[in-house]
């Protein structure tokens, strides 16, 4: 998961590239995003480019998104209601890695912490890319700190900064 409105040069948008890169190698595990732009399509591009499975659920938007051009042809699929994309998401997912977004990135990341939390599915690492960016984003210490969520639950993901980090991290689940 992860903005669309990162572009090239953005410095996750190698990271993401590097991280698909990993996954379409390794072989044992599809690379699925939102087959959109920005971070999506790097994560997808570095898949597609190791020769790896790179799957986009895809989603109609009003100022319209289009899949990137690194999926698996036949692996693009369209959705209207971000509910029905998530549910498909988190029934096949072994990982969840979240890339700096916005609003959507942050819905499809606090959904998943939720039901891995509330063991609605399986547990599965929770990576947040770029910890600067996450730490001020999402002040996870203060809620913890207020009682609002419990100090078990800062278990439920962990940071990383490079591939390499994201790759240690989810591959143990593949």
């Amino acid at each position: 998961m992860g903005s669309t409105r990162a572009s090239r040069r953005h410095p996750c948008y190698a990271v993401a590239r590097e991280f698909g890169r990993l996954v379409g190698t390794d072989g044992r595990a599809a690379l699925m995003t939102g087959g959109g732009p920005g971070i999506m399509e790097a994560a997808n591009r570095g898949a597609y480019e190791a020769g790896g499975i790179s799957i986009g659920l895809n989603i109609q938007l009003p100022q319209g998104q289009i899949a990137n051009r690194y999926l698996t042809p036949g692996l693009c699929f369209s959705f209207r209601y971000f509910a029905l994309r998530k549910l498909h998401f988190l029934l096949r997912a072994r990982a969840m890695v979240a890339f700096p977004g916005g609003f959507g990135t942050f819905d499809e990341l606090f959904e998943t912490l939720t039901l891995v939390q509330c063991r609605r599915v399986p547990p599965m690492p929770v990576v947040l890319v770029g910890e600067a960016y996450w730490r001020r984003a999402v002040d996870m210490d203060f809620l913890a700190a207020e009682g609002m969520i419990a100090q078990r639950d800062r278990r439920l993901y962990r940071y990383a900064d490079t591939a390499a980090e994201i790759w240690k991290a989810v591959r143990p689940n593949l």
